[in-house]
C-alpha cells in the first residue's frame, strides 16, 4: 500500500482529501462545542481551524497521517473531518481518528458510511492486517459508535494525554483485525441498509 489520494463515494457520503481550500467549509461544519468536548485540541475561531488543517497537511507531508473531509451528498455540504494517522505500513496498520461530525448528521448513516468505506479500502485495498480506534474514556458517544460497529475494546491507556483544557485523559483503544473483517462488514452493510432512507 502506497500512501497517496483517493476519493470514496457512498449513497449518502462522499469521503475527499482535504486541501487548505477546506479550512472555511470545515469551520462551518465545526460550529458546535459539543464536537471539540474531547478533541485533542480546541477549534473556537477560523485561525483554530487553519492551524489545525496545516497540521494535517504537514502530517500528509511526513506520511504518517492522510486528512479527509466529508462531504454529504444529501445537502451537497462538507459536515466533517476524519483521517488516517498512525499510519504503519511496514506493519500493515493504522488508526482512524481526528473524526468529527457535525451534530445535525450524528445518527444518521453519515458515520456508519464513512467507517464502511474507509475500512473497506483499509482491508480490501490496501490488504492491512489491523485498523485501530480509540477515544477518550469520557466520550460515551464515541466509545458506543466503535463499539457499535463491532470494533474489539484492548484495553485503556492510563493518563495517556493532556487536553487544552489541562485535563489528562485515559484513552481506550479499540481495533478490528483482517480475520473480523467479514462479520464487521455484514454487520455495517445491515446498519447501513435498515438506513437507506435517512
Amino acid at each position: 500500500m502506497k500512501l497517496q489520494d483517493f476519493e470514496l463515494i457512498g449513497e449518502r457520503v462522499k469521503i475527499i482529501p482535504l486541501t487548505e481550500e477546506h479550512t472555511n467549509a470545515l469551520f462551518k461544519a465545526g460550529q458546535h462545542e459539543g464536537i471539540w468536548d474531547y478533541m485533542p485540541r480546541n477549534v473556537s475561531n477560523i485561525n483554530d481551524m487553519k492551524e489545525l488543517v496545516k497540521e494535517a497537511l504537514s502530517d500528509k507531508k511526513k506520511g504518517t497521517s492522510l486528512p479527509f473531509v466529508i462531504m454529504d451528498l444529501q445537502f451537497n455540504e462538507i459536515v466533517g473531518s476524519t483521517r488516517f494517522i498512525n499510519i504503519h505500513l511496514k506493519d500493515a496498520h493504522l488508526e482512524i481518528g481526528w473524526t468529527w461530525l457535525n451534530p445535525k448528521v450524528w445518527r444518521t448513516r453519515v458515520n456508519s458510511e464513512c467507517k464502511y468505506l474507509l475500512l473497506n479500502y483499509c482491508f480490501e485495498q490496501a490488504n492491512l492486517n489491523r485498523v485501530q480506534f480509540k477515544a477518550d474514556e469520557r466520550n460515551i458517544r464515541s466509545l458506543q459508535a466503535i463499539e457499535r460497529i463491532g470494533a474489539q475494546r484492548e484495553g485503556i491507556l492510563r493518563k495517556d494525554r493532556i487536553l487544552p483544557d489541562g485535563f489528562i485523559r485515559n484513552t481506550v483503544y479499540y481495533s478490528i483485525i483482517k480475520e473480523e473483517w467479514l462479520d464487521v462488514k455484514k454487520r455495517l452493510e445491515s446498519f447501513l441498509s435498515k438506513s437507506i432512507h435517512h
